[in-house]
């Protein structure tokens, strides 16, 4: 096993909550048995009286001692006597105890790294013991710590990156206890630790699977925005694979469906249009290599297709300006069955240009009526009309009207959409 330790980014009060829970901690958590214990209650005047403590002399009594000492500030001698101890007594039905003090030690003392090896010792030797989650937690403490910044010690210098032991740990964690709330809370951790460190596909992945095994958690909604930011952050352009696009689509419509108000406040239609403008990119890129490596055929099949499935984006609008230079290398055969591209692109610039000269009147209360720039239509796919009764409308439904092509449709149908995301 690789494994771990130190800092690096953290703050001195984080440092301080660290190390304050752990001396709380080895304070108050009982130990395996209640008898290495000291024992108090209240009396009648609610002050805590001592009632029972182990004979100093026994081993019980010199591990309550340590533990005092871990829980006064004195790490150092805690973790001495808990070294000591472990020598004479390596057997006992306390060393679970003795290992877990010695593992605090070394952590109030800044030694994360070499704690793990004391608390990986109780996980895999005593998994029955009450030390085993206690030692989860902790390595759980240790690898947020990691996650975010803190590094191990090298040469007694905190220079050493520990990204890798805290992704480790938290694989591990999730392995050792499935289900439970140390799971749910390592599982959110690598996940942003993922994204934080921009390895987008990892973060995908483990939102995805965090969504999947703990649908009721607090952290839900937060996985399902890194989910979408993740999968739309894995599109490395149009020269490459699209699937992350598309399922970061699927995840917003299902947003605008279940929780409109939570997809408003992202802004999620807007990412939506965003990412049909880059799936008709993709979809123009490849007709254009095509076209560059002599196959027009099959970059005049693209330009259609994106004509049919994304009309109303600016990557269609550039396919109309090259798709005369790709027309004059084409069979008969193949013109004969092709859309009047001169047309359609005669009518989206009469659209275009009715938006823009023709804006909607708006009139104020008390006030003159003024004209207000029109925002531009949302874009969907397989149905981007004007708006019904404006001139731009019936403009471009005479066009496509007179266009004998794939795309001429009846009215009041929806253009075709090919099955699947792929031409």
């Amino acid at each position: 096993m690789a494994l771990l330790g130190t800092m690096g980014g953290m703050t001195y009060r984080s440092m301080n909550h660290i190390f304050s829970s752990v001396l709380l901690l080895s304070l108050l958590l009982p130990a395996s048995n209640a008898w290495a214990q000291k024992d108090f209650k209240l009396d009648e005047s609610d002050n805590w009286e001592l009632v029972k403590q182990p004979d100093p002399s026994s081993p019980a009594g010199a591990l309550a001692r340590a533990r005092e000492l871990l829980a006064s500030g004195q790490p150092d001698r805690a973790y001495n006597m808990a070294y000591r101890w472990l020598e004479r007594h390596g057997d006992s039905s306390l060393a679970a105890d003795a290992y877990l003090l010695r593992a605090d030690s070394m952590v109030a003392m800044g030694d994360y790294y070499e704690s793990l090896y004391d608390y990986e010792f109780v996980i895999r030797r005593y998994p029955a013991s009450p030390t085993f989650t206690l030692a989860l937690t902790r390595e759980l403490e240790i690898a947020s710590l990691f996650a975010n910044g803190t590094r191990r010690k090298i040469f007694g210098l905190r220079i050493g990156d520990a990204s890798d032991e805290a992704e480790e740990l938290f694989i591990r964690i999730q392995e050792r206890a499935p289900g439970s709330q140390i799971a749910e809370q390592a599982g959110i951790e690598l996940a942003d630790m993922y994204f934080r460190q921009r390895r987008m596909e990892l973060a995908a992945d483990m939102y995805a699977i965090f969504l999947e095994k703990y649908p009721k958690s607090p952290f839900i909604d937060k996985a399902r925005r890194r989910l979408i930011y993740a999968n739309i952050a894995t599109f490395k352009g149009p020269q490459f694979d699209i699937v992350g696009l598309r399922e970061a689509k699927r995840e917003l419509q299902q947003l605008i469906a279940m929780r409109p108000a939570e997809a408003e406040r992202i802004g999620a239609q807007a990412l939506i249009n965003r990412i049909i403008e880059s799936e008709a990119t993709k979809l123009l890129t490849t007709a254009e290599w095509y076209n560059r490596v002599g196959d027009p055929i099959a970059a005049e099949f693209f330009i259609r297709n994106m004509v049919e499935r994304y009309p109303r984006t600016a990557a269609t609008v550039r396919a109309l300006e090259i798709i005369p230079g790709i027309l004059t290398q084409l069979p008969e055969t193949i013109l004969a069955s092709a859309p009047n591209y001169a047309m359609l692109r005669e009518g989206l610039v009469d659209f275009d240009r009715a938006i823009l000269l023709d804006p909607p009147k708006v009139t104020i209360e008390g006030e003159r009526p003024m004209a207000s720039r029109q925002e531009p239509p949302i874009i969907r796919e397989g149905n981007d009309m004007p708006p019904e009764g404006t001139e731009a409308a019936e403009a471009l439904k005479e066009q496509m009207r007179r266009a004998e092509s794939p795309v001429n449709i009846p009215l009041g149908q929806p253009m075709p959409i090919p099955p699947g995301d792929d031409p």
